[in-house]
């Protein structure tokens, strides 16, 4: 597999509706962090999974987050509360959140065509780009195909001593002359790309790095003060695979396409703040925004970038949903907006290691206590 991968595709998600609780014993509400030990240690149980952690939030409010395991495989030091997690792809509704923050303020336009945003590339990119929005962008109906389709220039970026921002102008030109997938605006398919546009055309519109940006616009406001970018620093929790700790799978100009890490209980603050948006009383973003980026798309079964689905694992929705992954960490997320539940869910492991399986399993086990049955 390519080191592009840091999502997990909201359809994937929707197919827990059939996975089941693989024996994990589930009490009907989850409202400590010692029950969301006992369900972390009963999924870890057999198994290869390192660390996993999880949070509830319940009526709006974090209810309670647990972790448990060890940060690395070789290593016996155990994971903490406050330790941070790579969270791949669930990252990407923050760095919509950050966009909807530039439209709020007018420093950018939903529907600017890419070529005005983007002035310096309206040349170079194929004219099937040219029209599309920053709505298309972060929905995944912009064409795009998911990552660039030639990884050894991906994978050089791993060595490129320009500043990131530098970094993604270079790997947006080489996408935007490449053949869309589909016409924009006809259809969706996930696209790591289009948040890297994106975040590219935030950093020129204001003369700040998208690093910065989301600083400033969304970790600052809501007091997330452990979130950073790309691989963990030393002390922490990092992936693994084939049962040994394994380095960064994405460079660090793909931060915006979810290479973000941060702890647990800052993860549930931004996704409090939604379920807030929800209910008319966010602190990021217009109410307009709030219902931009949580409703469903023309084309697409997602809003800004939450997967819309009206149940999820046999649970009345509506539902928002993400899953991210690289690989070496699996990392999800369901909210549901009336009622202002939801459930994170995360480990360090790669599917063979038995991560996939075990975020799925609490996750499901979790929700069983967030919304009534469908």
């Amino acid at each position: 597999m390519s080191k592009a991968k840091g999502r997990m595709s909201s359809k994937w998600i929707a197919a827990l509706a059939g996975v089941g609780l693989m024996g994990l014993a589930v009490a009907a509400r989850a409202e400590t962090a010692s029950e969301l030990q006992t369900l972390l240690a009963s999924a870890m149980t057999g198994g290869q999974v390192p660390a996993m952690g999880a949070a509830v939030i319940r009526d709006g409010k974090i209810e309670a987050v647990a972790v448990r395991g060890v940060r690395r495989a070789d290593q016996p030091a155990p994971v903490q509360p406050d330790d941070s997690w790579i969270i791949g792809s669930t990252a990407k509704p923050q760095t919509a959140a950050l966009i909807a923050r530039l439209v709020d303020r007018g420093v950018l336009s939903w529907d600017a065509p890419l070529a005005k945003m983007l002035p310096d590339l309206a040349e170079t990119m194929r004219p099937e780009y040219r029209a599309v929005t920053l709505v298309q962008l972060l929905s995944h109906q912009s064409g795009l195909p998911e990552n660039i389709s030639d990884l050894s220039i991906f994978e050089a970026y791993f060595k490129d001593p320009r500043p990131v921002s530098a970094q993604r102008l270079d790997y947006i030109a080489r996408t935007l002359a490449e053949t869309p997938a589909y016409a924009p605006g006809t259809d969706s398919a996930y696209s790591n790309t289009g948040f890297v546009i994106a975040a590219a055309i935030a950093e020129r519109a204001t003369g700040k790095t998208y690093e910065t940006l989301i600083r400033q616009e969304v970790f600052a406001p809501l007091g997330m003060t452990s979130a950073g970018f790309a691989a963990t620093g030393p002390g922490q929790p990092m992936g693994h695979d084939k049962g040994k700790p394994v380095g960064p799978s994405n460079p660090d100009m793909f931060a915006p396409a979810g290479n973000l890490h941060m702890s647990l209980g800052d993860w549930a603050k931004f996704n409090a703040d939604q379920l807030a948006g929800a209910k008319g009383h966010g602190r990021l973003l217009s109410p307009a925004s709030y219902r931009l980026m949580q409703t469903r798309q023309q084309h697409a079964a997602n809003g800004l970038d939450w997967g819309v689905q009206p149940t999820i694992a046999g649970r009345k929705g509506p539902a928002l949903i993400h899953g991210g992954s690289d690989g070496f960490w699996f990392a999800y997320v369901v909210l549901f907006p009336e009622s202002g539940n939801g459930a994170l869910v995360i480990d360090n492991a790669s599917a063979e290691m038995g991560g996939d399986a075990a975020a799925r399993t609490v996750l499901k086990a979790l929700l069983t206590g967030l919304a009534p049955p469908q």
